[in-house]
């Protein structure tokens, strides 16, 4: 109930911000003005705007100046949830207004948002092909059609704190672990090493939203790469049945994780990271530049450390991938100039640039190719190694129905309110009878 308010009041605040910008006049000079034909084509934007969405909008306003004009819509992370912001953005999109052009979402979400966007194939041709890595295409597609276009791409990793492994006679060795990828028993067994018992040790997202799924789903595809095979979801297979035991065997039985998490999306768990001063934290690769920005002390950040997932004896590690897709509004009355913006985002300079003042991993091959931008840069080819061995999320059109499902199921698992083996039969005869959960 409580986000479903929030969501409305967040759509009102967001009808107002357009309706000040349409319906006040700004005076009789002024381009936007009732009384005047507008010469600039303003673009809305709605994203989660950082500091490095802020630098490479300034960048195309600069070169478009007199002619196009990309005003940002921030619908911050620290405001709301993936999930919160999907049904924001549904919501406005049903009513068919014009005043929405281009837009951000989770990529698992394109299939569902394709019905109310542009097809985008005869803008791009080619493009895509020759120009864009391959894991961020696929995430693009709906029905056969280009729909969208890849802002960056999102990979799941482990941050670490190398300042308390520092204190093991065998840090080094450790370290040295950790950056391959450590075993889950690796990393178990170093939690009595490191005096953690009993402490938050390592943490996770658990509460009732995608982020939950990405911890499930990875875990699940580490004990069998067969695990999602084909887009299938079998919630009754060993694989799913021991991931999710051994989520809920962190918090209630291992207590390598605080109860805390059931309620932790990512924000909430980098927080309690720095602030309990816990060991791991599972994440996404931005965490250190976005945090950085606004978080009061920043002393810790020196010491916090990228890694693999974790992996299970005889089994390569794997992530799940995320990211975000841009797409632009059926509804849109300037798509020429939307779709201008889109290409500005994809090309080499602006990827860097996102890069460079948001840690957002860049999807345009040719950033890759430039070996001295990688020698300057060298988490880049930390995370192009990961990209290469990440899996996708299911690419279904009632994807977020499912996901919906299944994240209640198992937060409550983690919580403590449902045995795992009954929380996901329970998840799997709802998806079975297509019934759709309300939140």
């Amino acid at each position: 109930m409580k986000s479903s308010l929030k969501i409305l009041f967040a759509l009102s605040v967001l009808i107002g911000f357009f309706t000040l910008i349409f319906l006040v006049p700004r005076g009789p000079g002024d381009q936007r003005s009732l009384f005047s034909a507008p010469k600039v084509q303003t673009v809305y934007f709605a994203d989660h705007i950082s500091p490095a969405h802020a630098a490479v909008i300034a960048m195309f306003n600069e070169r478009h100046k007199g002619s196009i004009e990309v005003v940002a819509v921030d619908l911050p992370f620290s405001k709301f949830s993936t999930n919160e912001r999907k049904e924001l953005l549904a919501r406005s999109l049903r009513s068919k207004s014009d005043r929405l052009d281009v837009f951000s979402v989770d990529y698992i979400w394109t299939q569902r948002f394709a019905k109310w966007c542009e097809e985008i194939e005869p803008y791009f041709g080619d493009y895509s092909k020759d120009n864009i890595i391959l894991p961020t295409l696929r995430s693009c597609f709906a029905d056969g059609k280009l729909v969208a276009m890849p802002l960056y791409i999102d990979i799941g990793v482990m941050y670490y704190r190398t300042d308390i492994i520092a204190r093991l006679p065998d840090a080094a060795a450790v370290e040295e672990q950790l950056k391959r990828s450590i075993t889950w028993d690796g990393l178990l067994a170093l939690q009595q090493r490191l005096g953690y018992t009993g402490r938050p040790y390592y943490l996770f997202q658990a509460a009732d939203y995608e982020g939950l799924i990405c911890n499930f789903f990875e875990i699940a595809r580490s004990i069998d790469r067969r695990f999602l095979a084909g887009d299938s979801i079998d919630l009754r297979s060993p694989a799913a049945r021991k991931a999710l035991r051994m989520m809920v065997d962190f918090v209630h039985t291992r207590k390598v994780s605080p109860k805390s998490v059931a309620e932790f999306d990512e924000n909430k768990s980098y927080v309690a990271m720095l602030e309990s001063d816990a060991v791991f934290v599972r994440g996404w690769p931005n965490f250190v530049e976005n945090f950085r920005k606004f978080y009061p002390d920043t002393s810790k950040f020196r010491f916090i450390h990228r890694a693999p997932m974790p992996h299970f004896a005889g089994i390569p590690p794997t992530s799940v991938y995320g990211g975000w897709n841009l797409m632009v509004s059926k509804f849109s009355t300037k798509k020429e100039a939307a779709i201008e913006f889109l290409r500005f985002l994809q090309t080499e300079e602006a990827q860097k640039k996102m890069f460079e003042l948001g840690g957002y991993i860049p999807v345009n091959r040719a950033v890759y190719a430039d070996t001295a931008y990688l020698a300057a840069h060298p988490d880049l080819r930390f995370y192009r190694e990961l990209v290469e061995r990440g899996f996708h999320r299911p690419s279904l059109e009632n994807y977020t129905q499912i996901s919906d499902i299944i994240a209640h199921f198992v937060h409550r698992a983690v919580r403590g309110e449902l045995d795992p083996d009954r929380a996901l039969e329970e998840a799997a005869d709802m998806i079975a009878a297509n019934r759709i959960l309300l939140k």
